[in-house]
């Protein structure tokens, strides 16, 4: 019986690398443990500051570093795909991609997509410029196979354009995956449904695994990572809390629901 469990990995990372990375690997060794052929970490999973430029300490050179090294390390040893939410690399600016990686159970990189829109926006009180330290990536959709099927790679503020899952779609994307530090008051408005209207509008199921709780200089996340089918239930979700959140991703529903509704083949613009 072939195993089809995923699992999304909720994290209250901070501004310390070595205990963030110690908290992801205890997450993802208990992913593995209930199961997951593949694991989502959010994004900053590995360091999340008080400022956005303090990112940029942290930066690595693409194929070299802590953060990749340690990635590379628990898919081999977990026997798990892992896709690394986001870590900060080098761009020639010196800024830094908001890259989100791929890890096959090898241990080796397979897919990498640097988030494209930044989140440049006041909410409330609260301003954020992600633009001051990250750096765009370039506009592509990015599709990989994974054993649970083709996974369509997003970050987090991606979420608010449909014209990048509707690209991933039509590249074959069967699972969307959204790893997000998505802000308390914005996550309590329009995290769940924009999560649960991508995965309708293209018949995908999606993995948002999201930061949660109280950061440095004071930045809430909402924390609620969840597991969508591709009718837009609700599978798995964790409200608050580190922790893991499992479901089966069936092919099976996915396909005889895209038959019978074929939403994906009616499209006339």
């Amino acid at each position: 019986m072939v195993n089809t469990t995923a699992a999304v990995v909720q994290m209250n990372s901070r501004d310390d690398v070595a205990a963030n990375l110690a908290a992801a690997e205890r997450l993802l060794v208990q992913a593995a443990g209930a199961g997951a052929m593949l694991a989502v970490l959010p994004e900053n999973f590995a360091f999340m500051g008080a400022h956005e430029k303090d990112k940029l300490a942290q930066a690595e050179e693409a194929g070299r570093g802590t953060i990749q090294k340690f990635l590379a390390r628990c898919a081999q040893q977990l026997k798990l795909w892992i896709v690394g939410g986001t870590i900060p690399l080098k761009a020639p600016d010196g800024r830094v991609f908001a890259a989100s990686l791929v890890f096959n159970s090898s241990g080796e990189c397979v897919a990498r997509y640097d988030k494209i829109h930044l989140f440049d926006v006041a909410v409330g009180e609260e301003t954020y410029r992600e633009s001051a330290s990250i750096a765009p990536g370039a506009v592509r959709a990015v599709v990989v196979d994974t054993p649970l099927g083709r996974l369509g790679l997003s970050v987090c503020y991606d979420l608010r354009f449909p014209e990048l899952f509707r690209a991933l779609s039509q590249q074959g994307a069967e699972i969307l995956c959204v790893p997000s530090a998505f802000t308390a008051r914005t996550g309590a408005a329009h995290w769940d449904i924009l999560l649960r209207t991508r995965a309708v509008e293209n018949l995908c199921q999606v993995l948002a695994p999201n930061q949660c709780g109280e950061h440095p200089g004071g930045r809430h996340t909402h924390g609620h990572s969840m597991i969508v089918d591709a009718w837009g239930s609700v599978l798995a979700q964790r409200a608050d809390g580190e922790g893991v959140v499992l479901a089966e991703i069936q092919r099976a529903p996915r396909e005889h629901l895209r038959k019978t509704f074929p939403v994906l083949d009616h499209r006339r613009l």
